[in-house]
């Protein structure tokens, strides 16, 4: 058992440190590829608004990664350690993954990624007979899944409002354009840690939510989710952010449209909102997806020759690709560790 915590703990960590080098390099790559931003001064904002979000809004999303898909009491009832062994195979499984897509510089949603593990954990216990297919909380689970096609939609249609007004009420009026997008750098720098917030009070879940389900059931915790999990998520993702998070950037900041301080800022609001919305709400959504569609809908707001579709159809097919394999890598190792350790 004390193995088995130690283990846990670490993929945790491993889960938050990926999550740091894709995903918050998704949220922050707008920054950064308007010239607003450095590196270096983005990992102090993330450091510092990451756990600002993790810690005092994590809570909510991270309840229901850890109890809303898989029906965790009922399964700890029968047999606890399937539980921990369950929840350990779909951190990594998330993670594996994760590491692959920023090693090959796609930015993939480990909201995505983590639903799918821990479905895949479900759907084999459920085949072994520990619970019923029906008990997996498959009305969640569509509640879930429909955030994430509503998200981007919605960041794109934001971003595009905000970006046509402000090109409307300042760029066409502007006899200095530069000077006006220049002001909007320091207009990024507020969008930056609001997007930082957002993104910690979302996405904090994917790494400690199945670590605190865990935890919880091997006795370490108690039925509340403890400040030092979120902590440790928050830092393992600014670790991310700060070790690998650059190659991401690249593809967020520069490569879907030409991004300039007032798109970036139209692009990060919007996501922010987005984000945080649903953070309110409980649902587990891709701040990858939602910020993709709000480049998009800035970029459309030059005209869609502006946007560069190769990348996009890139990006959408590793969207495609994560649940199924998630799932499936989760089953396959939850496999392996039920014959190691039961």
């Amino acid at each position: 058992m004390d193995l088995l915590v130690i283990a846990i703990i670490l993929a945790g960590l491993y889960m938050a440190w990926n999550i740091g080098a894709n995903d918050l390099a998704n949220a922050m790559g707008t920054s950064v590829g308007t010239g607003a931003l450095t590196i270096k001064q983005v990992i102090v904002i993330a450091a510092v608004f990451e756990f600002l979000g993790a810690v005092f809004f994590g809570k909510r999303v991270t309840s229901t990664i850890a109890k809303g898909i898989v029906p965790i009491d009922m399964i700890s009832s029968i047999h606890p350690d399937i539980v921990v062994l369950g929840m350990l195979a779909a951190i990594l499984a998330a993670s594996f993954w994760v590491t692959l897509a920023t090693f090959y510089n796609l930015p993939v949603s480990t909201s995505h990624s983590i639903v799918g593990s821990v479905l895949g954990f479900g759907l084999v216990a459920a085949y072994n007979g520990s619970i019923s297919f029906s008990d997996i909380h498959w009305g969640e689970l569509t509640r879930i899944i429909a955030s994430w096609f509503i998200s981007p939609v919605l960041g794109a249609f934001l971003a595009f409002l905000i970006f046509t007004m402000i090109r409307s009420l300042y760029l066409h009026r502007a006899s200095d354009l530069p000077s006006v997008e220049k002001k909007f750098i320091f207009l990024q720098l507020i969008t930056a840690c609001y997007i930082a917030f957002a993104h910690g009070s979302n996405d904090v879940a994917n790494a400690v939510g199945p670590l605190s389900a865990a935890l919880n059931v091997m006795g370490v915790t108690g039925t509340e989710i403890p400040i030092w999990v979120l902590v440790m998520g928050g830092l393992g993702m600014v670790i991310g952010m700060a070790t690998w998070g650059y190659k991401v950037v690249e593809t967020i900041g520069s490569k879907i449209t030409e991004l300039t301080p007032t798109r970036g800022f139209s692009a990060q609001f919007a996501t922010a909102s987005v984000v945080l919305l649903h953070s309110y709400s409980s649902l587990p959504i891709s701040t990858t997806h939602t910020l993709v569609g709000s480049v998009i809908g800035v970029g459309l707001a030059g005209g869609i020759a502006a946007v560069d579709l190769g990348v996009i159809w890139r990006i959408i097919s590793s969207w495609i690709a994560t649940v199924p394999i998630a799932a499936l890598t989760s089953a396959i190792i939850f496999v392996g560790l039920e014959v190691i350790f039961l």
